[in-house]
């Protein structure tokens, strides 16, 4: 049985070697033939085919790029638009087909493009059978035209000898005007992606959809093309007029070219910052913060010198003492940062203080105080309240900016000159419940939602009722105790003035596409009404004597040949008694029928003596004089002889200082009447017979007392002789006392050394 078994499977694997055998000749043979194919194509088409086969490797799926949409201003000026460029592209392996081709097309490169010779021989050597390698980027038609012809069939000046070279095309963005508007612009990336400002937010927008083009081989072996164009992205025009942008921006670098390394190895301020608004309708006319950066560079490391430093995770700096303002970036500095350090430091400079930075208001918030009351009928505007110089509130004397009392204070003085003893008695007549309803009324710890990257959060930088007691309603009367950023300022600003309508700020007017039909069209919008017509009326006649009454604190910001409407504010940051300061002045023109309005922030100026108000409304006065003529404003008011010359300078393009006035002027400024607690009611409003009364005793015509001081030489302030203290020549407030209690206070949440909205 087994010798059976064996037999048999002898016999089975000789047939299948037999059957084997038969199937290896056959395809051998088949191999044969496929080889003499292969050997026949490759001596008689090989050179066609090989092109056609690399022809289609090239273009196969080629991505045809878009052009970004344009940025323009209110007139039509382009602000940024995108350029078509060329990279410079080798293909070795198809330079390497042929020996001949290699010289011709070296020489070409380098006449050309001033190509060195040897570094493209040393990467033909090591990258034989490489088809992209690049060797110049960003070339323009121009520089590349002329080599075109050489590489184009059918051209006059075509040779065939150059081989393994073509160009790849692509845009970059160009910003004709460099650093003007930079924070309100924004830049774009590597990959063509905004970042910051109007790039970012509208990058949807000015991003078109990129094209493909497809190669393949037809039934006779011809490349043939299919393409997809691609489509381009729309453009967006803008509120801002580039005209009061440019005026703008040339003060801000006046300011700083002044006060830069004064007292510190510093820029000017921190930050400065201004804008200016349609009032009647939420239009930015210009916006702009200093520093400034080259939106064609915006990795300038200069630009970085000067400013306070931020550490790894974005966080200021500290000084060594808390009376410094910061540590400043010096080129040292810049050496010897990691790149996390110059990215942030570099983040800093791209934010938008306007929008971003938070910090509190000072006396700029008395306005909205005052309307809250006559909204609410907490006053009807003809109270009258005794100022001692500090009002008891809890377990704590808050003091007036003026320690030695204001004496009697109508509400329009009040605000007149800025009087925080009168603001916090009709701050108790409204009471939490109200205060803090309006304060949201007019946007605070609200989102404006600008159409720009970056706006900072408020939320939790102000009061519920609920969270707010005695103390915190006094400080929060005169705008301290609570973070606000400056586009929510002047957007509540102008709801005041403008007969009580918010609308929402916006910087885009129409977006047109890449034919200039307009997609559309961006209406300006009301949120709400914050206040009613009458209130708004008599916000603009107290705030017109803040700058035309013979004790405006903002008297330095009007204007030659105009009357204007404002207020000053001056705010001290946390740790409190620490000397740094936010000076402003918030303001409006013409005063009988707001058009305009302007915000200007200055961040801890580079001056000993921070506390000035001045350098803000001087700010204010330089910018209004020359833009409210462009604006077709008519002036109202008859040219002093000083005036005249100053315009008479402005025509020549001379600098004015920047500095307060003489030491006389602020005495005149300064006047005010003394006056006791007699008569006083318990609500601290006395009767208008007691006011006439005090008015016409005999201390009313007496000089107030720190006239008698005598004056420091350096400052022009007055030297109280008790206590050594540098007293404000307008007021007579301690430098360093306006909008400030005598006792620390923190704010709900964050602080106000400035909280960023990234």
């Amino acid at each position: 049985m087994k010798k059976k078994r064996t037999r048999n499977a002898h016999k089975f694997t000789i047939g299948m070697k037999k059957k084997l055998v038969v199937l290896f000749v056959l395809v051998l043979l088949a191999f044969v033939g496929l080889g003499v194919r292969l050997i026949h194509i490759t001596m008689n088409k090989g050179e066609e085919y090989e092109k056609q086969v690399l022809s289609q490797q090239q273009y196969d799926s080629t991505t045809l790029p878009f052009r970004r949409g344009e940025i323009l201003d209110a007139n039509g000026t382009i602000l940024a638009y995108s350029e078509k460029v060329y990279n410079l592209i080798l293909d070795a392996k198809l330079l390497l087909r042929d020996e001949k081709y290699l010289e011709p097309t070296i020489k070409a490169l380098v006449t050309y493009f001033k190509i060195d010779a040897s570094e493209v021989r040393s990467y033909l050597s090591e990258h034989p059978t490489s088809q992209y390698y690049v060797l110049a980027k960003k070339l323009s038609y121009d520089q590349i035209a002329d080599f075109q012809e050489l590489i184009t069939l059918g051209s006059d000046k075509y040779d065939e000898n150059i081989q393994g070279i073509w160009f790849e095309s692509s845009y970059i963005r160009k910003y004709p005007n460099g650093q003007m508007a930079c924070d309100v612009i924004g830049f774009t990336s590597g990959d063509n992606y905004g970042m910051y400002g109007l790039e970012e937010y509208y990058n949807d927008i000015l991003s078109g959809t990129a094209g493909r083009e497809y190669g393949y081989l037809d039934d006779d072996s011809k490349l043939e093309r299919t393409t997809i164009p691609a489509t381009d992205g729309d453009s967006i025009v803008t509120t801002i007029d580039g005209n009061l942008q440019n005026i703008v921006e040339k003060y801000l670098q006046e300011f700083n070219d002044q006060y830069a390394n004064n007292v510190r190895e510093a820029n000017g301020a921190n930050n400065v910052g201004c804008i200016m608004m349609d009032v009647n309708s939420g239009e930015v006319l210009a916006m702009a913060s200093y520093p400034f950066y080259d939106l064609n560079n915006p990795r300038d490391t200069s630009r970085l010198i000067g400013m306070p430093s931020v550490d790894e995770k974005g966080n200021k700096v500290k000084g060594e003492s808390v009376f410094d303002s910061g540590v400043y970036i010096t080129q040292e500095m810049i050496d010897g940062f990691t790149d996390e350090e110059l990215y942030q430091n570099y983040n800093a400079l791209w934010k938008n203080f306007c929008i971003t930075d938070t910090y509190e208001p000072g006396s700029v918030a008395k306005p909205f105080t005052v309307a809250t009351g006559l909204e609410t009928g907490a006053i009807t505007g003809n109270e009258v309240y005794n100022c001692l110089g500090f009002l008891h509130v809890g377990d704590y004397d808050i003091k007036c900016h003026n320690t030695y009392g204001d004496g009697y204070v109508s509400v329009e003085r009040g605000i007149e000159i800025s009087c925080n003893v009168a603001m916090m008695y009709i701050a108790q007549s409204i009471g939490v419940n109200n205060f803090a309803k309006f304060q949201k009324t007019f946007g605070f710890g609200l989102k404006t939602n600008i159409d720009l990257a970056g706006e900072a959060r408020t939320e939790g930088l102000t009061y519920s009722a609920a969270d707010m007691g005695p103390t915190d309603l006094a400080v929060n009367s005169f705008g301290q105790s609570f973070n606000v950023d400056m586009i929510e300022m002047i957007t509540g600003y102008c709801s005041l003035i403008n007969g009580g309508y918010l609308y929402e700020p916006h910087v885009v007017k129409k977006i047109v596409n890449s034919s200039g039909a307009t997609v559309k069209n961006i209406e300006p919008r009301v949120l709400r009404q914050t206040i009613s017509q009458s209130t708004s009326d008599k916000i603009r006649q107290y705030c017109e004597a803040v700058v035309m009454g013979d004790e405006g604190t903002g008297r330095t910001a009007r204007p030659a040949g105009y009357r204007i409407i404002g207020k000053t504010g001056t705010a001290q940051t946390l740790p409190r008694k620490n000397r740094q300061y936010v000076v402003s002045f918030m303001g409006a023109a013409p005063a009988n029928d707001p058009k305009i309005a302007i915000y200007v922030v200055v961040d801890r100026p580079n001056i000993a003596q921070q506390d000035q108000a001045r350098l803000a409304t001087v700010l204010v006065r330089k910018i209004l004089t020359e833009a409210l003529p462009y604006l077709n404003i008519p002036m109202t008011e008859e040219l002093s002889e000083k005036e005249l010359q100053e315009l008479e300078e402005l025509r020549e393009k001379l600098v004015t200082p920047i500095l307060p006035e003489t030491t006389e002027e602020n005495a005149e400024e300064g006047a005010s009447t003394d006056a006791s607690t007699e008569g006083a009611s318990s609500d601290g409003t006395v009767s208008q017979e007691e006011l006439e009364a005090a008015q016409n005793s005999e201390n009313a015509g007496r000089s107030s007392i720190w006239q008698s001081f005598d004056v420091d030489p350096e400052t022009g302030y007055y030297i109280d002789p008790e206590t050594g203290d540098l007293l404000d020549p307008t007021n007579g407030s301690p430098a360093g006392a306006d909008d400030l209690p005598d006792f620390e206070h923190d704010l709900p949440q964050g602080n106000s050394e400035g909280n960023s909205g990234e």
